[in-house]
């Protein structure tokens, strides 16, 4: 038996600063743009990985969400505890490089951790918490 990651969902508050992030910035394809009552969802993924993709939803698009709750989860999301994700590169600091002259929120430049991996870390447009790894 074999078991993959097909899809992974992080939020957007902005499906256009979403897209040309994830799009322009990183170089996903885009592989679905799905519009459903006033809301958007958009799937993206690295081009050399078509059986893995990244969905960005709109936030606590959920019926039973209630407003109280649709707006703690966009403070979540601003202070960038909500969503987070970890991707990997073969060149960490020409990433890095491109990703901070984007104008992409550096949280973290490219560090040697000691626990044995290099990596950085910047927030997406919706403040979701992007740790990227060198491989």
């Amino acid at each position: 038996m074999k078991i993959t990651i097909h899809y992974a969902f992080l939020p957007h508050t902005d499906p256009d600063a979403a897209l040309a992030f994830y799009r322009d910035t990183l170089g996903f394809e885009v592989r679905q743009d799905v519009g459903y009552g006033g809301f958007r969802w958009l799937t993206v993924g690295p081009p050399n990985q078509p059986e893995t993709g990244l969905v960005l939803t709109p936030p606590a698009a959920d019926p039973g969400i209630t407003e109280e709750e649709r707006q703690t989860i966009l403070e979540l999301i601003a202070k960038g505890t909500y969503g987070a994700l970890t991707l990997a590169t073969d060149d960490l600091d020409t990433l890095f490089e491109k990703l901070e002259a984007s104008g992409a929120e550096v949280v973290q430049e490219p560090t040697d951790q000691p626990y044995g991996v290099r990596d950085c870390a910047f927030r997406d447009p919706s403040g979701n918490l992007l740790r990227i790894n060198q491989t």
